[in-house]
């Protein structure tokens, strides 16, 4: 019987769902387990023919199984080898929704539109601006992941409160063979857990990644506003926007990457009250952590799947961004007004008083606002025509954001 809608494939890819499955948690479990006793074989602290894990083992190889170990050692050990595997696939990911970005940026560089700043028209911006600022911010968010992995990609076989004491002075060294031979990290100080300060990185950094893609969700479900129009998602032949609307294109997989961004928001703040624990150890972290790290993985990988999709197939009107320049008749340029007339030598309230009159006053009346300027006399006489032009031409006010 399935009841969460990951169980039912509804959200994240096979292939990651995979890795947090029951059968392969239990393969992980078994793999930690047998490079322990091969490391514990090799530096003689048990027979080395008894250095192999299997489902039937001999009468003489079944005491030296889980020698020196606790169960949290292999809990929280697997734990790193799926959350290795599940990064292997979530890189490369992130790494193609940036360079679909990336093109994007390339293609949308030049081309001037409204930017907005408390939900109001402010000043042009590069469209191409947009796409690069995530790009950017997810290149940082895999330099994150790669530096991370050496604090939360971690082995330990310490046992029962973080001594090593049944493997005595060869403890650390069955602990760095296993963690080289598993590609992880040797823990440096433990109890008998991993510290869960290391397991609240690795889910701040699955959030923070969620949270960059519900920044880019939100802009484009906007920016799909009616009222707006200059971005669409995919939408397929036959799709259906609304049930009762026919002419609905809804924003559906943006919508519900911004849904589960807050999930992840929330593990992220449940990680952190796992760190602190009882003594060396208690129990008060591990049911919700049986929830929150598959989880947090799978529902990262079905968000950066569903922004891939909207990134490859959205829609640009390209006619739409230049008209909405024009929205406010002009008043948009008032920013390059201001910087004009203190090169001029007049002061820059006195010139923000007069500029902010005639723009409330074209607001009031719906008048234009370059005419209106022109025939100012106090802002006006102090620009030329060919400084005038240069000022309510967007394609002069791109930048730095063009490079």
């Amino acid at each position: 019987m399935t009841i969460l809608p990951i169980d039912s494939g509804r959200y994240g890819s096979n292939e990651i769902r995979k890795i947090f499955d029951e059968e392969n948690r239990l393969r992980y479990q078994l793999d930690f387990e047998a490079e322990v006793a091969l490391s514990q074989g090799k530096l003689n602290l048990i027979p080395l023919n008894a250095s192999n894990i299997s489902e039937y083992c001999s009468p003489s190889t079944k005491p030296w199984i889980h020698y020196g170990l606790t169960s949290n050692d292999v809990v929280d050990t697997s734990t790193s080898m799926q959350l290795k595997d599940a990064l292997e696939i979530i890189e490369p990911k992130i790494l193609r929704l940036i360079s679909l970005l990336i093109n994007k940026v390339r293609r949308y560089s030049t081309l001037p539109s409204v930017g907005r700043t408390h939900g109001q028209h402010s000043s042009i911006i590069s469209f191409g601006l947009k796409f690069a600022i995530w790009a950017n911010e997810l290149s940082h968010h895999i330099e994150r992941i790669e530096e991370g992995k050496k604090r939360f990609l971690l082995c330990k076989t310490l046992g029962v409160v973080g001594t090593g004491s049944l493997m005595g002075s060869k403890a650390l060294d069955v602990q760095n063979n296993v963690a080289k031979s598993l590609g992880l990290h040797s823990i440096e100080a433990a109890t008998q857990v991993i510290p869960r300060e290391r397991l609240a990185e690795a889910q701040f950094i699955i959030s923070l990644v969620g949270c960059t893609l519900d920044k880019m969700a939100t802009e484009i479900r906007n920016l799909q506003r009616t009222e707006i129009s200059e971005v669409e998602e995919p939408f397929k032949k036959g799709q259906l926007g609304s049930s009762a609307v026919p002419v609905k294109r809804n924003p559906i997989k943006s919508e519900r990457i911004s849904s589960l961004a807050r999930i992840l928001r929330s593990f992220s703040s449940i990680s952190q009250e796992n760190i602190s624990l009882w003594h060396e150890r208690d129990l008060s972290n591990s049911a919700n952590e049986r929830f929150t790290i598959p989880m947090g993985v799978i529902l990262l990988d079905e968000m950066i799947n569903s922004m891939i999709k909207v990134i490859e197939g959205l829609s640009v009107n390209t006619k739409k961004i230049l008209e909405n320049i024009n929205t406010t008749k002009g008043r948009i340029f008032a920013e390059f007004i201001l910087e004009a007339l203190v090169k001029k030598g007049i002061p820059r309230m006195s010139a923000y008083d007069n500029i902010q009159h005639v723009a409330f006053e074209t607001l009031a009346n719906d008048k234009d606002f370059k005419e209106a300027i022109m025939q100012d006399p106090s802002i006006g006489a102090n620009l030329n025509k060919k400084e005038l032009r240069i000022i309510f031409d967007p394609n002069y006010h791109l930048a730095a954001s063009i490079r």
